[in-house]
Parts: structure tokens; C-alpha cells; sequence
């Protein structure tokens, strides 16, 4: 096997699972109509390698809400088993972006049963529950401006301002269909609820805990430790000012602007290039 399909395997197998080979023949595979076309918006943002500086960017701001991280931090097993954790999202995204509309509806309804079931009290005495539509908001918005930014910025083609506001109105369908309300479908709409969420957001342990994780010590095998890190400070380098000081994260703007964005165009290149079969 040639180093790019090995490293592509490796990646794969990582985001994917061991069950990844066969649910993308499944997702891609499957004859039905799709809810959205191969020329949409949120299937360009979604297929692109972006995706990976995108994930970690997404799950650092949704730490800062202390009701949602309470409710990963006592339910999902994010540290003991933060891969599961990752390719149950990553699947959980390829249904309802690239699936037929029958796996998607299928996939939406296991999670809202699974939001059901989780509950319980943040550390701060109040409850939570994952199914709650402001919370579900919070988790939504949180990703899609991650995602976007992150595809913004090291996108293989980045969207106009036309197409940002097409992939945030797609997106937002699966975000209701999960129970999340008053979702926005545009840039100017994403902007306002995330102001609107930040006199909510603190510097919880867990949250810096979370930071710590992604960052410092992340469970990455040692083929992936340099692009991971690449790729996590790249997703440090997408978060404002606002987000980075409750999670005790550095501000580099000099570094971030040089340094920093070459390496994540770097490591999303490799991955891009190692996740592209040959040809030939």
C-alpha cells in the first residue's frame, strides 16, 4: 500500500471508526432521493478536509456553555472515549448531509431519542437536558460557525457571501429537525445569536478541562501527532478573543496571521491530498 492510501486509512479510521468502510458505501451507496445535492452548499463545507481544523474549534466554544458541557462532560464519555465520541458525530453528519432523506430521518430520530435520555445537574446546581431547544441551538451554532470559518479560511474553494448564507440555511433544517428553535440561516442572523449566548458562557473546570484535552494532551497516535497539532492550533487561531480567555488559550495575532495559518493550510492539505484516492 502506497504512504498516501496508508495515511488516508489511518485518518479514516480514526474520524470513521472501524465500521467507517462500510457505513460511507452505505451513506454514498444507498439509492433514494437526498435532501441535499452534490452542488449545495453544506455538502461542499461538510466534504472538505476543513472539516478537522472545524471539529476542534466547534467543541472548544461549546465548552463554554456550562449547561452543555455539563452534559458532555457527565454523559458522552468525551474523555474516556473522545474517538467514539468524534465518529459518532462525524457519522451522525455524513447521514443527514450525504444520505438519503430515509437514513437521515432514521439518524435524527436515534439522537433526539438519545437527547431524551440525558439529563441530569451542572456543577452549579441547575439542570440541564440535552434535548432542550436553547441548548440544541447553542450546540448547532457553535459547529456552523466553526464550520464555516474554518472553511473560510482553509477551504479547497470558499463560499461567497451568497453561498455562506445558502450553507447556514441548510444546515439550520437539520438543526430544527433535532429540536433546536429560531435557528439562524444567515451570516447576520449567526452573528446576533452568538452575542445573544454570551453573557451565558463561563470559564467552567470542565470547560478548561476540555481545552487541555484537545490541545495538550490529546489520545493521538503518533503517525498524526504533528498535523493534529497543526490542525489544533489553527483552530485556536479561529477563535475570538472572547472565547479564548475563559479557556485560559493564547492570543498570537502576529503568529496566528503567519505561523500558525501556514501550518493549518499545510496539515489540511495533507489530509485533503491523503484522504484523495490515486488515480491512475
Amino acid at each position: 500500500m502506497d504512504p498516501r492510501a496508508r495515511l488516508g486509512e489511518l485518518i479514516f479510521a480514526r474520524v470513521a471508526g472501524d465500521d467507517g468502510p462500510a457505513h460511507r458505501d452505505r451513506i454514498h451507496g444507498a439509492e433514494g432521493p437526498r435532501r441535499f445535492g452534490p452542488d449545495s452548499a453544506i455538502t461542499q463545507v461538510h466534504g472538505d478536509a476543513s472539516m478537522f481544523v472545524g471539529g476542534i474549534r466547534a467543541l472548544l466554544l461549546q465548552s463554554l456553555h456550562p449547561l452543555a458541557m455539563a452534559a458532555v462532560d457527565q454523559h458522552s464519555g468525551f474523555r474516556g472515549d473522545p474517538w467514539g465520541r468524534l465518529q459518532r458525530t462525524s457519522h451522525f453528519l455524513a447521514v443527514t448531509t450525504f444520505g438519503t432523506e430515509a437514513d437521515a430521518d432514521r439518524m435524527v430520530r436515534a439522537v433526539r431519542a438519545v437527547h431524551e435520555k440525558v439529563t441530569g445537574t451542572a456543577p452549579d446546581g441547575r439542570p440541564y437536558a440535552a434535548s432542550d431547544p436553547h441548548l440544541l441551538r447553542w450546540v448547532h451554532v457553535a459547529e456552523v460557525d466553526s464550520f464555516l470559518r474554518a472553511h473560510d479560511r482553509y477551504g479547497a474553494k470558499p463560499l461567497d457571501a451568497d453561498g455562506r448564507d445558502r450553507y447556514l440555511a441548510e444546515a439550520a433544517v437539520v438543526a430544527r429537525q433535532l429540536g433546536a428553535v429560531d435557528v439562524p440561516e444567515s451570516v447576520a442572523e449567526l452573528a446576533q445569536v452568538l452575542a445573544d449566548y454570551r453573557p451565558e458562557l463561563q470559564s467552567t473546570p470542565a470547560a478548561r478541562r476540555t481545552a487541555r484535552f484537545l490541545l495538550v494532551n490529546p489520545p493521538v497516535p503518533l503517525p498524526l501527532r504533528a498535523p493534529y497539532g497543526l490542525l489544533a492550533a489553527s483552530a485556536v487561531g479561529l477563535l475570538p478573543l472572547w472565547a479564548r480567555l475563559p479557556l485560559r488559550l493564547p492570543w498570537l495575532p502576529v503568529a496566528e496571521s503567519t505561523a500558525v495559518r501556514l501550518g493549518g493550510e499545510t496539515a489540511v492539505r495533507t489530509i485533503r491530498w491523503a484522504m484523495t484516492p490515486p488515480t491512475g
